[in-house]
């Protein structure tokens, strides 16, 4: 009876090596943007319309209009941070407006939200905020989403963003 060895070849080796440092690297960059600070900017993409379908004669695709609620959540368990702005900008990159007058307290683990209304298609399927938070010791970091929902009888459309840090 003979005994099978399993040998890795170099190709082997290097393949699990590099998704051995693949992995300890994604959980780092995760944490990286989660790491205590004391303000950020935040990019968070919106869709007001998501285009589908084929594209007809003229090149022109479907367009569903979608309701975005965007949600600022202070995550510190202990300290308030300050939403800045909340400023909304078209795919174009034009300014909208801000959906923040003046800047808003928020206390440990309360949230803020905005809703982008269905019927609001000014900013188009490449829109986004920007988040700007400040706070005066270093806390956790908020995390910011905006959940996208079309729902109708026979069918529904429903799907999360999240913000990313602007380094600045």
């Amino acid at each position: 009876m003979s005994k099978t060895r399993f040998k890795f070849g170099s190709i082997q080796l290097a393949l699990a090596f590099l998704w051995a440092v693949i992995a300890g690297l994604l959980p780092m960059a995760a944490q990286a943007q989660r790491a205590l600070s004391a303000g950020q900017s935040l990019y968070l993409p919106v869709y007001a319309n998501v285009q589908y379908g084929d594209r007809d004669g003229s090149g022109n695709t479907r367009q569903l209009p979608v309701s975005a609620l965007v949600s600022i959540h202070n995550t510190d368990l202990d300290r308030p941070m300050r939403v800045i702005a909340a400023r909304y900008y078209a795919t174009d990159g034009k300014f909208i407006r801000n959906f923040l007058a003046t800047p808003r307290v928020l206390k440990p683990m309360e949230t803020l939200e905005f809703l982008v209304e269905r019927r609001d298609v000014a900013g188009g399927s490449g829109s986004n905020f920007v988040v700007q938070w400040a706070a005066d010791a270093m806390v956790s970091p908020p995390l910011v989403q905006a959940l996208h929902l079309e729902i109708q009888t026979n069918r529904s459309l429903v799907f999360t963003t999240d913000a990313v840090v602007i380094p600045r």
